[in-house]
């Protein structure tokens, strides 16, 4: 894992190479069809290599919540177990990881209900929500109406209160950071190199074609795809309403800040083992390959029929192991 631009993917394909593995991808904007430049997704020279999952998934029209990704992800981490071969899970979203290998659970969804309380003020949603948990404050930010709106969804779809959520064995593991599939993990972060490498990233990404990329795609991005970043900065430039200069420079200015977002995120992280930077990709790599041999095997447990692992598991230690899939972190 690790911020944007910090040159995972690269890591993971040679990786996934030399052990025979399969890589899961834990990346949210990579499931929309067609949204390949400025996601970064992997070519399809790469994925005729490598299996990739989590890619390609659905229409960027549609929306696909993190409960779907959840199911698809772990069933792609079963899938692969039952071939015998380790997953490598890799990508840029600290939460995605999450959902896949800890015990998030998701309350229920109502639209219509939704519907109802997105028209209300936030000062009326506090005040339901109070009204059925007076304890609500210390579980949900009562100033972000998304939250709140949420929590009132839930209850008045499963009838549980945020603060029973949040006392919930479920929870507590989560909050403990304990994870539901065990596995290692890996972080990659450039230091002070990131700066540069983001703006390298966007000047190739703009050579590309990511510019064409969004014009195509631009009367068919639903409410999630078209906040992506590269794609939301890109949109003023196809209507007309902003030059590519400045298009170009807010992508950069929202990439870095998503960097930073992420290295806050994974940096909370306590199962991260992060590898020292270096300049050289050769030495990264090598340093990455000694990683993983160094896991130790008595860690992969069984979970129901499938044995799970991570990055650091699919060492050679893990491999007899039947249907071991190895969740590693090693780019977006």
């Amino acid at each position: 894992m690790g911020p944007t631009a910090s040159g995972k993917s690269s890591l993971a394909l040679r990786l996934a190479q030399d052990l025979d593995a399969e890589i899961v991808s834990v990346d949210s904007m990579q499931v929309y069809r067609g949204m390949d430049i400025g996601t970064a997704k992997a070519t399809a020279d790469d994925q005729a290599l490598v299996p990739h999952h989590m890619v390609d998934i659905v229409d960027p029209a549609d929306e696909y919540d993190v409960a779907s990704f959840q199911a698809a992800a772990r069933a792609a981490l079963a899938g692969a177990g039952e071939r015998g071969r380790p997953a490598l899970i890799v990508g840029g979203s600290g939460l995605h990881l999450r959902v896949t290998v800890d015990p998030y659970t998701f309350g229920g969804q109502d639209a219509r209900v939704r519907a109802e309380l997105e028209s209300l003020a936030i000062d009326e949603l506090r005040e339901r929500l109070l009204t059925v948990d007076r304890h609500a404050a210390e579980s949900v930010d009562l100033d972000n109406p998304r939250r709140v709106i949420r929590a009132l969804e839930i209850h008045a779809v499963d009838g549980v209160t945020p603060t029973a959520r949040a006392a919930s064995p479920e929870r507590r593991a989560v909050e403990a950071y304990e994870p539901l599939i065990p596995f290692r993990a890996v972080g990659i972060d450039p230091g002070d190199e990131l700066a540069g490498r983001v703006r390298n990233r966007v000047d190739d990404m703009i050579v590309a074609g990511l510019l064409d990329e969004v014009e195509e795609l631009a009367g068919r991005l639903g409410r999630t795809a078209a906040q992506a970043v590269g794609y939301k900065e890109l949109l003023p430039v196809v209507e007309g309403t902003m030059d590519l200069w400045d298009g170009q420079e807010a992508v950069a200015r929202a990439t870095m800040a998503l960097a930073r977002r992420q290295r806050t995120y994974f940096r909370r992280d306590p199962r991260l083992d992060w590898l020292p930077w270096h300049p050289d990709r050769h030495t990264r790599y090598r340093e990455l390959l000694e990683w993983v041999r160094s896991g130790d095997s008595r860690r992969c447990t069984d979970l129901a029929t499938t044995s799970s692992c991570s990055m650091g598991r699919i060492a050679p230690t893990c491999r007899p192991m039947t249907g071991c899939d190895c969740a590693s972190d090693a780019e977006e």
